[in-house]
């Protein structure tokens, strides 16, 4: 098989089992990015973008499809575990790798934890008599038996939930639309997407730094790539796929309900925590409201934190195959061929650091700017491996997809980061800055951080 000669001349062996198609990891991305993903920050997004949320999420599909397009080019380069950390230790330096890894790991480790809190808070809304901390736990538990189970099991699972997720949002969308045309809500306009009267480039991209939360996880699918069928290429089109599907999602739903919302003078000045639920019970009454809330919860809980769980205990994986994280995350399950340790790992931080977090008041937009804060940097490090890998390196010809396109997903980002909240900005500072003494203290141990067959690179 092509994809497996490529990763033994990397110096790999093919240990993770290969049976995770097109479609598979379409649905995997779709599922980790959540089709109703805008139900939970909604309100966040409507008051930080001056009223323009469907804005605030074109702008955040347009810049994460240049770098969807560089994840294609470096999964082409380098068909291998890890994402955008093998891809910057390979496409630039093996520090470099280190160091980006160390960052998106800012981002994986805390996803979960995220998506389990606000699954629980929302569970406990609805059942007060079960404390937040118990939800989390059943939570966990759950998603980490079944991804110990196996990869296929797990996207199995996915296809039915996101089957779900889809019904929901489609009663959303036929009721809120119905319920436009009877004259509920503010009517049809353009508003949502754009309103002269607060419209700023600074307020549009303080809101992306907030919705781009909803698109995480079309990155997650080069995780996948040692266990597709289809190898690199099925992974750049199955992450260009997933992000396009999901964008549309997005910006159909946060623009109905928009219009729909009971108060949206009050919800431009303090974001409600509820207001796409109340937009719901506006254009079908209390049942609606319900009903959105409990898929929020399930997706949130279920779905979309078994697929984060996957990704991330990927890239613990490939981390510690390089040495550069304790070797016993790098473990595989004989029977199941999943990376055990790496999994069970990922779950008890998640419970410590959900149990923690739900005992702050700000938990959740702390977790949620954070989590944004690694993602950006890492990506904006992605785009940079493009274009030494190809332009400097091999001397490629084709300027859009090895230098324009990744130069032009870099400003966006770049500017996305400098408009994020100044508290994120300050911890992924410090989380950087803790990521460099790690690596002093490799270098000191006579670990410098290396990755197997650089000299064989693919392209």
């Amino acid at each position: 098989m092509r994809t497996q000669e490529n990763i033994e001349q990397f110096g790999y062996r093919q240990e993770l089992r290969r049976g995770v198609g097109l479609t598979d990891l379409v649905f995997y991305g779709l599922v980790f990015m959540v089709p109703i993903a805008p139900f939970a920050i909604f309100g966040l997004v409507y008051s930080r973008s001056g009223g323009m949320p469907v804005l605030a999420y074109v702008v955040g599909m347009v810049a994460l499809l240049f770098t969807a397009n560089s994840y294609a080019q470096m999964v082409k380069a380098f068909p291998l575990s890890g994402s955008v950390y093998n891809y910057a230790g390979r496409g630039i330096a093996p520090p470099v790798g280190f160091l980006t890894g160390w960052m998106i790991l800012l981002d994986y480790i805390l996803v979960p934890c995220l998506l389990y809190l606000v699954a629980s808070i929302a569970m406990h809304s609805s059942v007060p008599q079960v404390p937040v901390w118990a939800w989390l736990i059943i939570f966990v538990a759950v998603n980490t038996l079944i991804n110990l189970r196996g990869i296929r099991i797990t996207v199995k699972l996915t296809r039915v939930m996101i089957v779900v997720e889809l019904v929901v949002l489609a009663l959303f969308l036929m009721i809120g639309v119905w319920a436009l045309l009877q004259g509920k809500g503010s009517g049809f306009s353009l508003s949502p997407l754009f309103n002269p009267e607060t419209f700023s480039w600074p307020v549009v991209f303080a809101a992306v730094s907030v919705a781009v939360l909803s698109f995480l996880g079309f990155d997650g699918i080069s995780m996948l790539v040692e266990e597709s069928t289809g190898g690199s290429a099925q992974v750049g089109r199955a992450m260009r796929l997933a992000l396009v599907l999901a964008g549309v999602l997005f910006i159909t739903q946060v623009w109905v309900a928009a219009l729909l919302v009971p108060d949206p003078a009050g919800l431009l000045v303090k974001d409600t925590g509820t207001a796409f639920y109340d937009a719901a019970a506006v254009a079908g009454g209390e049942w609606l409201r319900h009903v959105t809330t409990t898929a929020t919860a399930l997706s949130w809980g279920l779905a979309n934190t078994l697929v984060a769980q996957v990704a991330v205990s990927r890239l613990l994986f490939a981390m510690a195959r390089d040495r550069q994280l304790p070797s016993f995350l790098a473990k595989v399950s004989v029977r199941h061929s999943v990376p055990a340790n790496a999994i069970v790992l990922i779950s008890l931080l998640s419970v410590g650091l959900g149990v923690w977090m739900s005992t702050r008041a700000d938990g959740v937009d702390l977790l949620t700017s954070l989590v944004n804060m690694g993602a950006m940097v890492a990506f904006v490090v992605l785009h940079v491996s493009v274009i030494v890998h190809y332009s400097f390196r091999r001397g490629s010809n084709n300027l859009w997809s090895h230098l324009l396109a990744p130069l032009i997903g870099m400003g966006i980002l770049v500017f996305v980061v400098i408009n994020a909240n100044i508290l994120a900005q300050v911890v992924g500072l410090i989380w950087l800055g803790v990521g460099a003494v790690v690596l002093i203290v490799l270098y000191a141990m006579g670990r410098r951080p290396s990755v197997q067959g650089m000299t064989a690179g693919h392209v």
